[in-house]
């Protein structure tokens, strides 16, 4: 960086915009010094550029784009978080909004614009090229979350007659060629997809050969409506650097790259832990009202498992007053138990979000994680019962609360299994609804097998 640039360093040790440096571009742009502006962001990366727009106030994400006008660097605007991505977007004129989506891919032109209402997206697409608006029109046709939305429809594809030499050529001299992609499609005049042309095998074959003595026939296509999971599997599964999308009439429409799909599995793993938390969809750059919108919806749900849970221990009222000693003891066993629960839980939710866990394996694991409830259930009945022998001097109390424990960290490692598969089976994410009916199978079984066991034995 240049001038007030090189006075403020960027990023501090641990990786973060410094607090100088945000200052500087806050003070900047108050100003309305478009100039400084300039020097301190003109040499940032897109990807720092959308940090420093996500740390700005909301009222000078906008202003920064404008005054920055051509210098602004458009890659930036499909790195930031969904929530500030729509502020921006919002805020800015739809002609300008048009401007950016030009200089970007067409996964990335998606991706600003697929959350806009369709007044707002009809606008920006009215300001396009007739052709550049057929694209985005016809990605953002296909669901949500579905390899269509993040497929990149800028390709090559080529007939199989054509010669090594005509296929080099012809991407010497087209001017509309993807900046970057790594293999050469095959089709037939239908656009049917054939085969794909590495580029390292394009490059080392002669100028003579014909592109069909080349081309790789065991290639992994990707239906357009795949969802996006399902694609990263196949990344993963058979280690690709790219894959075609087809339609389901298996013609050509697009394709993902590694990038894309590093990505999803970045949205999908926060999805997946944000929403075991009880706050899916939350983002740190959320206002006040989505934030808390997010939170009271689970919060009221585990009330109500919360007043369950006491209701069970209301009906032991009696036996509580006659031996008060319980009521010290009865949060160490639902919380032994909610603890186990939430390992077994954890384990199946991922199992199940990667398909490592499903039918063929189902029971198999089903049975570890009951044998494993039921030796730590042992392994911990009699370390408690000890301590609470050695505690108050009552070889039954120790007795009750070992069983008890037993009971609940059997119970624990089945409900953490079993309520994740029951809730995949029937369409529900099991990220998001498992951790409240976990909670409220552990806390009732754990308070009601102490004190039932307590009302049998000691009163």
């Amino acid at each position: 960086m240049q001038d007030a640039a090189s006075e403020v360093q960027l990023r501090d040790e641990e990786g973060g915009i410094r607090p100088d440096f945000l200052h500087a571009v806050s003070a900047a742009l108050d100003a309305g010094a478009a100039e400084t502006l300039r020097e301190l962001t003109l040499d940032l990366h897109a990807a720092d550029l959308a940090d420093l727009i996500s740390l700005l106030r909301p009222d000078q994400r906008a202003p920064l784009i404008t005054m920055l006008g051509r210098d602004f660097d458009a890659a930036a605007l499909p790195e930031l978080d969904e929530s500030v991505r729509d502020q921006v977007i919002e805020e800015l004129p739809a002609e300008q909004v048009a401007e950016v989506i030009q200089q970007l891919d067409s996964d990335e032109a998606v991706y600003l614009i697929e959350d806009l209402d369709k007044q707002e997206q009809s606008d920006i697409l009215a300001k396009l090229p007739p052709f550049e608006r057929a694209q985005l029109e016809r990605s953002l046709e296909y669901p949500e979350d579905s390899a269509g939305r993040i497929m990149q429809t800028d390709l090559i594809a080529v007939p199989p007659f054509w010669s090594v030499g005509q296929t080099i050529d012809y991407m010497s001299e087209a001017d509309d060629l993807p900046d970057r992609f790594y293999e050469v499609f095959v089709v037939d005049p239908a656009y049917h997809l054939i085969g794909a042309v590495p580029l390292n095998r394009l490059l080392r074959s002669k100028r003579t050969a014909r592109i069909e003595t080349i081309t790789e026939h065991d290639i992994h296509p990707i239906e357009a409506n795949a969802d996006q999971e399902e694609v990263a599997r196949q990344f993963e599964r058979y280690n690709l650097t790219s894959a075609p999308v087809v339609d389901p009439d298996r013609r050509l429409v697009g394709v993902i790259t590694a990038d894309d799909v590093v990505e999803v599995v970045q949205e999908e793993a926060e999805e997946d832990i944000l929403s075991m938390g009880g706050v899916g969809g939350a983002s740190i750059s959320d206002t006040v009202w989505q934030t808390q919108r997010h939170r009271f919806i689970w919060l009221l749900v585990n009330l109500g498992t919360a007043l369950l849970a006491v209701w069970v221990i209301s009906q032991f009222e009696a036996t509580i007053q006659q031996l008060v000693v319980l009521a010290v003891l009865m949060p160490i066993v639902a919380s032994m138990g909610g603890n186990a629960a939430g390992q077994t839980m954890t384990v199946t939710v991922r199992a199940l979000a990667t398909k490592d866990l499903g039918a063929a394996n189902a029971y198999r694991v089903i049975g570890r994680e009951t044998v494993v409830g039921l030796l730590n259930g042992l392994l911990f009945a009699t370390l408690l019962g000890t301590i609470v022998y050695l505690w108050f001097g009552s070889d039954e109390l120790g007795l009750v609360i070992g069983a008890a424990m037993i009971v609940n960290f059997l119970v624990a490692a089945l409900a953490g299994i079993l309520i994740p598969l029951a809730l995949n089976y029937f369409g529900i994410d099991p990220a998001v609804a498992s951790g409240v009916f976990v909670t409220t199978v552990t806390d009732v079984v754990g308070f009601f097998a102490f004190l039932g066991l307590a009302t049998l034995w000691l009163i």
